[in-house]
């Protein structure tokens, strides 16, 4: 398999998380060491949780002037999401007013830790460190009612050792409760990551989006508004001032690192449109892509989306002929790059990287109803993080549909489990995340310079197709290598989004 490790060129922000831990006052007199216990688990909580996300652990909650203070905490930390650990019984009560306070989602957290009692040793006080359900469903009506959003994770605690003064074996890590548990958790953190990387994050738009194109169009306002990122609008002039700079050393350096990256092809045996490249559109692209970064760079972007038609001959249509290379470098490293000025789609894509799991830049190709399957891509930008194999550079002598000629990408996501993910507006001007799952095949593809996957559902061709245009999508969509409905429908949540799903 391709091997893609590069470098991100910029960071993520990484999700602040609030938790805290609930219980009864009443029982820390009548079973000494019950509060310890607890507290134990919360910091076990902690020290997993701060792998994947920056966590205040504000300890035990069990009144309300408590909760009141804990919400005010976690205001001043400026926390993304609260995680609420159920320890043991606790009134409804003693805990609600932290999401009052601190207007956040709440994860209550439903972990046991015992796979199960020592039922001819428990105690009382042994019992109540176990009854971490009682609760949850008396959280779950308050929070109801008090339309406070929120989601459980139920399962084991999943720790790898038994505290000293516990009955029964508490040794559950290697269990699917536990392990299922904690992928769930770990999905809220990269999704809570989402929401603080795209708050804080900087969009590109160079150019306009392709004429006549109506699901591409969004207004700036509304793209920052739901979700954040603010809209950094760019001219064709400010690439060329920069690409001006480009000295012949780095064209160099960004041809070495493209011969690394990529197979440069020989001519296309079916299509006369697709040729070797040639040495000028090979150092054109390279250029062209020493500028792009810097553009990157220069503006602080965390995401790209372009398009620009040009006059034939002007050095603005000699640069958008070259954007597919530096725009597939730029996705593979963290800066997603979607074409034809699809906005949507481009925050599609950053929300896949930001999850770790690729996202590149897809609408449909064609069906191939004999093996069953949707062959979806694009003429570029790819997200070469999860490519099957060395993508390949092939020679385009006419773009289609677009402007002039240049270098191209031709490419096929690895085999296995997949995920797409449309991000589209409705009629009430709201975002909708509409996401399906799949399996890409090895199946054959053209060599034409598109990068090209075809993608089994659970549904045959014809009626997945239909279901999912029915939602209203873009023609775009970002794919991503794994199963990954679960942490985009929490993405949807936080973001206050509606979600689709088709052939899960």
């Amino acid at each position: 398999m391709f091997d893609f490790n590069q470098p991100k060129i910029k960071p993520f922000k990484k999700a602040r998380i609030g938790l805290y831990t609930i219980g009864h006052p009443h029982y820390w007199n009548q079973f000494p060491g019950l509060l310890e216990r607890l507290l134990g688990y919360g910091k076990f909580i902690e020290k997993k949780l701060s792998g994947w996300a920056e966590v205040h652990n504000f300890g035990m909650i069990d009144d309300e002037a408590q909760a009141h203070r804990a919400g005010e905490w976690f205001n001043s930390c400026n926390v993304d999401i609260l995680f609420c650990f159920a320890g043991t019984y606790a009134t409804s009560a003693s805990n609600l007013p932290v999401p009052q306070v601190c207007k956040k989602p709440v994860v209550i957290l439903n972990l046991q830790p015992a796979p199960r009692m020592d039922y001819a040793r428990t105690t009382t006080g042994e019992w109540l460190a176990q009854c971490n359900a009682c609760c949850v469903p008396e959280l779950a009506n308050a929070y109801t009612r008090s339309r406070i959003p929120f989601r459980i994770v139920s399962g084991l605690l999943g720790l790898e050792q038994t505290p000293a003064m516990a009955m029964a074996d508490e040794v559950s890590a290697h269990l699917p409760d536990a392990i299922n548990a904690w992928k769930e958790m770990e999905e809220w953190c990269h999704a809570a990551t989402v929401g603080r990387t795209l708050q804080h994050g900087r969009m590109g738009f160079l150019g306009h989006t392709y004429p006549g194109m109506l699901d591409m169009y969004s207004d700036f306002t509304m793209i920052q508004a739901q979700s954040g990122l603010h809209v950094e609008v760019l001219e064709m002039c400010d690439l060329f001032k920069l690409e001006a700079d480009v000295t012949e050393q780095q064209v160099r350096d960004k041809m070495a690192e493209t011969l690394e990256m990529f197979e440069i092809s020989e001519d296309s045996p079916s299509d006369p449109l697709a040729k070797k490249p040639t040495e000028v559109q090979l150092n054109s692209a390279c250029r062209t892509a020493v500028a792009l970064e810097k553009l990157v760079r220069e503006f602080d972007l965390d995401a790209l989306t372009y398009y620009y038609r040009g006059i034939a001959g002007h050095d603005y249509q000699r640069l958008q002929e070259s954007f597919i290379l530096g725009n597939s470098l730029l996705t593979g490293r963290g800066i997603p790059c979607s074409g034809e000025g699809d906005m949507k789609t481009a925050i599609a894509m950053k929300i896949s990287d930001i999850c770790g799991v690729g996202g590149s830049f897809c609408e449909i190709v064609s069906t191939d109803f004999v093996d069953q399957t949707i062959i979806m891509g694009h003429d570029g930008p790819f997200h070469i993080g999860i490519a099957a194999e060395k993508p390949i550079l092939r020679g385009m002598g006419l773009y289609h549909g677009k402007w002039g000629n240049g270098v191209s990408v031709e490419a096929k996501v690895r085999q296995g489990e997949v995920t797409c993910m449309g991000i589209t507006q409705t009629a009430d001007g709201e975002l909708k995340m509409i996401v399906n799952q799949g399996v890409a095949t090895d199946g054959p593809t053209l060599q034409i310079g598109n990068t090209m996957t075809p993608v089994k559902f659970s549904m045959p061709p014809s009626p997945f197709m239909t279901e999912w245009f029915m939602e209203g999508p873009t023609h775009h969509f970002a794919m991503s290598a794994g199963k990954n409905h679960g942490v985009f429908s929490k993405v949807a949540f936080l973001s206050g989004w509606k979600l689709s799903t088709i052939s899960l």
